[in-house]
């Protein structure tokens, strides 16, 4: 397989789609990995099995419509594979593993048939101490933007996923390109304070646009010079509640089509005024554990 991602829009050809089959029982407060699961968790609404299945291949139905590859994980009995972006991320024709929460290491090798594919040189572990996660990492051309959180108490949240060695790592692997950094808002407790990944805040979109919430960045500068980079016209701003419901966290098939989740009305008037196809589909139930389209799908290749 020749991997080849080099941002996030180019015409997709293949993809690994996770899955929501046997995701196991409604885990309790203390397994809740971030603010929005435990919200749903303690209001009795966290989403079923049977719901998320049916939203996800929606989403497969869509890549059929548009002849991409699909892969699947293998389905591990009663765990949470939902999340593809989270374990890795192809950028140029590198695989690379992410150092991600401990108890979620089988996930990666649910997915071997696509590994088994890849030139064993081309699949990079991060050294241990740089931890990173997809939803961070967003390839654009000459740039890679990486969310991070570079507090001193970085170990005592566990929505921080994305560190500053990790930072250095990937300058290192791709030194020809211009790795920028972007430090995030994290909360523990409070899910509309908290950017769990730079997916949750920020995302290109078409040819030149991007889908921004400026209150996800910690820094004004860092989120001033994003507007700067692609211009004040060309910048779709998000409100606090659509950040919530994961308005930035859709995903491109190419510049021209998107998939979106179908109660986004106001982004997805503004995408269709921008000239974009946009694929609607059910997603509302899996947004509920904080993570939506770009979370599920992991590209493997792009035009």
């Amino acid at each position: 397989m020749k991997l080849h991602i080099t941002n996030e829009t180019s015409r997709l050809r293949a993809v690994v789609l996770g899955t929501a089959e046997s995701n196991g029982p409604i885990p309790s407060l203390e397994e809740a990995y971030d603010p929005k699961s435990k919200e749903h968790i303690k209001a009795g609404t966290y989403p079923k099995e049977g719901d998320m299945v049916k939203e996800i291949e929606a989403v497969a139905e869509v890549f059929r419509k548009y002849d991409v590859k699909v892969y699947r994980p293998d389905v591990i009995k009663d765990y949470n594979q939902i999340f593809t972006r989270d374990i890795a991320f192809v950028i140029e024709d590198k695989f690379i593993k992410s150092n991600i929460l401990p108890d979620r290491d089988r996930e990666i090798e649910a997915i071997h048939e696509v590994l088994e594919q890849i030139d064993p040189e081309n699949i990079i572990s991060l050294p241990e101490v740089a931890h990173i996660e997809g939803g961070d990492v967003m390839p654009m051309g000459d740039y890679i933007f990486v969310g991070t959180y570079k507090g001193k108490d970085y170990k005592d949240y566990i929505t921080a996923r994305t560190n500053v060695q990790a930072v250095e790592a990937l300058q290192k692997l791709f030194p020809e390109k211009k790795v920028i950094s972007f430090s995030l808002k994290k909360s523990n407790t409070i899910a509309r304070d908290n950017a769990l990944h730079l997916d949750c805040c920020f995302q290109p979109v078409g040819k030149d646009k991007a889908i921004i919430y400026k209150d996800g960045f910690l820094i004004e500068e860092e989120y001033e010079w994003l507007v700067n980079f692609f211009g004040k016209d060309n910048v779709y701003h998000i409100t606090r509640d659509e950040m919530y419901d994961m308005n930035s966290n859709i995903f491109s098939i190419s510049g021209d089509v998107v998939i979106s989740e179908k109660n986004f009305t106001r982004l997805n008037t503004w995408l269709r005024e921008q000239g974009i196809t946009v694929e609607e589909v059910p997603y509302a139930e899996i947004a509920k554990q904080e993570g939506l389209l770009r979370c599920s799908t992991l590209p493997l290749i792009r035009d």
